[in-house]
């Protein structure tokens, strides 16, 4: 399953963000190739690295479900034209406080 994103330029740091599978909840690739479900964990590459790190994830189809970049900066921080939809995915609806990421 594929969603299509705005295109990234190779040199714009990027991070790869699926969801878990079995949870459904959002998941961010880590420097290790881990994946994480806390945002201060997100992997940031460019270039070739990131290239495969996508490939990587798309591989793990089952253990997460629609890998794709999302613009960052250089620190991991939600960057560019998708800025609202990814801080709402990290940080959780909007609609009522208790449904909130770590509000369980």
């Amino acid at each position: 399953m594929t969603s299509v994103r705005p295109k990234l330029k190779p040199d714009q740091p990027k991070a790869v963000t699926a969801w878990e599978t079995a949870t459904g909840k959002v998941v961010w690739m880590a420097e290790d190739g881990s994946w994480s479900n806390d945002p201060a964990r997100i992997g940031v590459f460019t270039g070739e690295e990131a290239d495969k790190r996508l490939a990587d994830a798309a591989a793990q189809e089952g253990t997460v479900t629609d890998p794709y970049f999302m613009q960052v900066t250089e620190g991991g921080e939600v960057d560019g034209r998708e800025t609202l939809r990814e801080t709402i995915r990290a940080n959780g609806p909007t609609i009522h406080p208790e449904f909130q990421r770590g509000a369980e």
